[in-house]
């Protein structure tokens, strides 16, 4: 008993306690992590496509249905069965035998238009036959989902052009084609008319301004004119080209018959990608899987965000945290030193440094409330009347913009690297300032060359702490910057290049509209999963960047500090 005494006295428990916990955090942490990995980078793989024969009631002729099987479910057999009616209980009473449980399979049926939903839930009992045709073909389009049947023949302008040997190859070729067009088409859009239009928009603001300056002189209206002409010529010409691109897409088709028999025309410009996974291999699976991610990476969103990728939602993340880091690291090393360094140790003081660890506390949905009304409506009113006159009634910075989501964030996040700062300049032994002072330097000097440099790793800690927590809201940013669907990146080629009072898309908002707001959530759920682990990952990267600068730093002034 003694022993134990002496063992619990050393305070021995109180290390494998702590160890304990941070062991089961640690699981914990990676299994949800993996769970959302297994949940939504599965969505990338093509599973093999069924064709069944399915019985929708004991008392009804069996229905063919086709499509990928994307997740199974077992239900009590006695809950069951008690939901069923009485003439059908008994049949199925039959099938179930003495099973516990009841198998249930969630079937992606596509073809949306033709049968109202892309997903049906089948009692695996009621399946009388399943096969895996080789000739099933699996079409992602541009809208109304995927469509599953059997390739009859390609078109071109309604006339078959392929034989039923080689109509598969004559597809893909056609397919590359397009995909080849639909690149060009998306080039101009974007690129030579977005920059012509951007330039007109440009050019209708500073007639604008003329006139309530009162310079819309003869001279500069005519001037004006002839750039406002020159610029609408070159449109005419791209819109044109652009014309004939649209006609040109829209060339080819192809012959679908679908499960019930019926025969659909698919003009390909509505096709993004098409596959025959019952022919593939398991590389040549893995091949596919890989450019799907990366399509999911680097494509917009279409059908109301629950297809196609998420770019922009991507990168709106990405240069909101870089932007807000560029704000939030030089006003909170900056209050630190004054706190710290120039500021009297008095009642005040440690008033100040109660309100600043209070606002760490404080619920995210008030920062926003307050970008709200001090970013966007007041001072983005105020330069909105002082340098855009011209632009009104149509705010400028007016409106909820990434500068202001930035600004928001960064107010947020501001204690966090003021306390880590903090405790950085308070961990500077004495005797180096002292030191620096003696040797002639002055005390800006000696904050500048001796004590920064030693609290970069604090600074580090803080920023890595306030990029975690910023990359992950979403509460503030539905009011002061980030929207369902951004026609224009904030960063685009056209002078000043970055525009700051653009609105954007964000991981965060995008995982809350596309579980909570989709209209077809079986399509959206592995969604919802990839796009959450691919924000994890985001989140995961800043702070390893952060994380491998601060430990540099560390190295550099580690014999510093002895």
């Amino acid at each position: 008993m003694n022993k134990f005494f002496t063992w619990w006295k050393s305070g021995a428990p109180y290390i494998w306690l702590n160890a304990g916990a941070v062991s089961i955090s640690l699981v914990v942490v990676v299994g949800l992590i993996l769970m959302i990995a297994a949940k939504g980078m599965g969505h990338f793989w093509l599973s093999d496509i069924v064709a069944l024969d399915y019985r929708t009631s004991a008392l009804e002729d069996s229905t063919k249905l086709v499509g990928e099987i994307t997740g199974t479910e077992f239900v009590d057999a006695e809950q069951y069965l008690d939901s069923l009616s009485p003439e059908i209980k008994a049949k199925a009473m039959e099938k179930i035998g003495d099973a516990r449980t009841v198998e249930r399979w969630l079937l992606k049926t596509g073809n949306r238009e033709i049968l109202g939903r892309d997903f049906r839930w089948l009692d695996s009992f009621w399946v009388t036959n399943m096969q895996k045709p080789k000739d099933l073909l699996m079409i992602e389009r541009v809208e109304w989902g995927n469509l599953y049947g059997t390739l009859q023949s390609v078109q071109q302008a309604g006339a078959q052009v392929s034989s039923q040997a080689s109509r598969w190859e004559e597809f893909q070729t056609r397919l590359q084609r397009v995909d080849d067009l639909r690149d060009d088409i998306r080039k101009l859009e974007k690129g030579e008319m977005s920059a012509i239009s951007f330039k007109l928009e440009k050019l209708r603001l500073k007639g604008k301004r003329l006139a309530l300056e009162n310079k819309n002189t003869p001279e500069a209206l005519k001037q004006l004119g002839q750039q406002e002409q020159a610029l609408y010529a070159e449109y005419a010409v791209y819109r044109k080209e652009l014309a004939d691109l649209y006609q040109q897409i829209a060339r080819d088709s192809v012959v679908i018959e679908v499960m019930d028999g019926q025969r659909v025309t698919l003009s390909m410009d509505k096709i993004v990608a098409a596959y025959l996974p019952n022919q593939m291999s398991v590389l040549e699976k893995l091949y596919h899987y890989i450019l799907r991610f990366i399509d999911f990476i680097v494509a917009d969103p279409r059908e109301a965000n629950t297809e196609g990728g998420i770019f922009p939602a991507l990168f709106g993340t990405v240069l909101m945290v870089l932007l807000m880091s560029v704000i939030v690291t030089p006003f909170g090393v900056i209050s630190a030193i004054y706190l710290r360094e120039y500021a009297s140790q008095g009642v005040m003081t440690r008033l100040v440094r109660i309100a600043v660890n209070n606002l760490a506390g404080v619920p995210s949905i008030v920062y926003g409330v307050f970008g709200l009304g001090f970013f966007v409506y007041f001072l983005g009113g105020s330069l909105d009347a002082l340098f855009y006159p011209e632009a009104a009634p149509a705010p400028v910075f007016g409106t909820p913009g990434i500068l202001w989501a930035s600004l928001t964030l960064a107010l947020l996040t501001v204690p966090v690297v003021i306390v880590s700062t903090e405790e950085g300049l308070s961990r500077v032994p004495r005797s180096l300032r002292e030191g620096s002072l003696a040797l002639g330097a002055t005390k800006a000097e000696t904050l500048w060359k001796v004590v920064l440099p030693m609290v970069g790793p604090s600074i580090m800690t803080g920023l890595i702490l306030a990029v975690a927590r910023a990359a992950g809201e979403v509460a503030p940013l539905m009011l002061v910057g980030v929207v369902k669907l951004a026609p224009e990146l904030p960063m685009d080629g056209n002078f000043p290049f970055m525009h700051l009072d653009r609105k954007f898309m964000h991981l965060g908002f995008h995982i809350y509209d596309v579980g909570f707001q989709s209209p077809n959530v079986e399509a959206a759920r592995p969604l919802v999963y990839a796009t959450s682990f691919l924000l994890v990952l985001v989140i995961i990267i800043l702070n390893l960047s952060a994380i491998v600068l601060r430990n540099r730093l560390r190295e550099k002034f580690k014999g510093m500090e002895h």
